[in-house]
């Protein structure tokens, strides 16, 4: 049953959000992997205080969209009203382990030869950029509030996520998983993010924007399609059983050049986007 759909936006309370935080990440973030115990929950205090004091004055807000689609090759074809828009994707040059299949994300979505289409969403997610400001004059509790507004924006992306598998999408109605079993991935399908290691291409950023419009959600995209404010997250949420996470790894200058060309962008433009992912000569 297909459940194309107008753009959801949605706008989350700071309260709403804070179970979904994964506070590896914040600890890492500060340098506190494999510090003591104590240490940790001094921090995590200190950040509760602060997300404590944007309650009702800051909000995070996402778009997910559901779209029809298939694949065609390593490419994503959505089936628009207007014109059909194709999302080139990048295939593993080298497998991750031996005996595995070399994976590119578009393995995951029905093909175009069997004339059926598959579904796939795509969102965005992003906190009030105004949350900096406003500690601007205190290296700490800046890089603090900075920290925190990343967590935010994974921690929207999460708590989407679920509502889309259980509602929007409605794939998994009966999902009942822990918030550690959701960041341990336990759900059904994956949502790879742009810039993630699947998904490396930020530039791609620029098909996210065409599909959801992002500027309502408050991001702007700049020349290589990074987005501000930096609190930001956006990507693709496949459903199929199989659908795993995996690293592309390097790619070479062949699929480089290929790329380039399914994209529609010179090869030099591309080298620049996609620069951490080349082989090195």
């Amino acid at each position: 049953m297909f459940k194309v759909q107008s753009s959801k936006l949605k706008t989350y309370n700071i309260s709403e959000l804070t179970p979904f935080i994964n506070w590896l990440y914040f600890y890492h973030a500060w340098g506190l992997s494999g510090k003591p115990k104590a240490d940790k929950e001094k921090m995590k205090q200190e950040a509760l205080q602060m997300l404590a004091s944007w309650e009702e004055k800051y909000h995070t807000h996402a778009i997910f969209k559901l779209f029809e689609v298939c694949s065609d090759g390593d490419d994503l074809i959505f089936f628009l009203p207007e014109k059909n828009l194709r999302f080139p994707m990048l295939r593993q040059q080298h497998p991750s382990a031996p005996g595995e299949p070399n994976l590119c994300l578009a393995d995951f979505i029905r093909p175009l030869s069997q004339g059926i289409r598959d579904q796939i969403g795509v969102f965005c997610t992003s906190v009030d950029g105004t949350i900096i400001d406003e500690y601007r004059h205190d290296d700490y509790l800046n890089m603090m509030a900075q920290t925190l507004s990343d967590r935010l924006a994974e921690a929207t992306a999460e708590k989407l996520h679920e509502e889309v598998r259980k509602e929007y999408w409605g794939y998994a109605p009966d999902e009942n998983l822990t918030i550690e079993q959701q960041h341990r991935e336990e759900y059904q399908g994956i949502r790879p993010a742009i810039g993630y290691p699947s998904l490396p291409d930020t530039s791609a950023n620029f098909l996210i924007d065409q599909l959801l419009d992002m500027k309502q959600a408050g991001i702007r995209l700049t020349e290589t399609g990074m987005m501000t404010p930096h609190a930001s997250v956006s990507g693709l949420m496949f459903s199929h059983p199989k659908a795993r996470y995996f690293e592309l790894g390097k790619i070479g200058d062949d699929q480089l050049c290929d790329y380039a060309r399914r994209r529609g962008v010179p090869v030099e433009l591309m080298r620049r986007f996609l620069q951490s992912s080349l082989i090195k000569k």
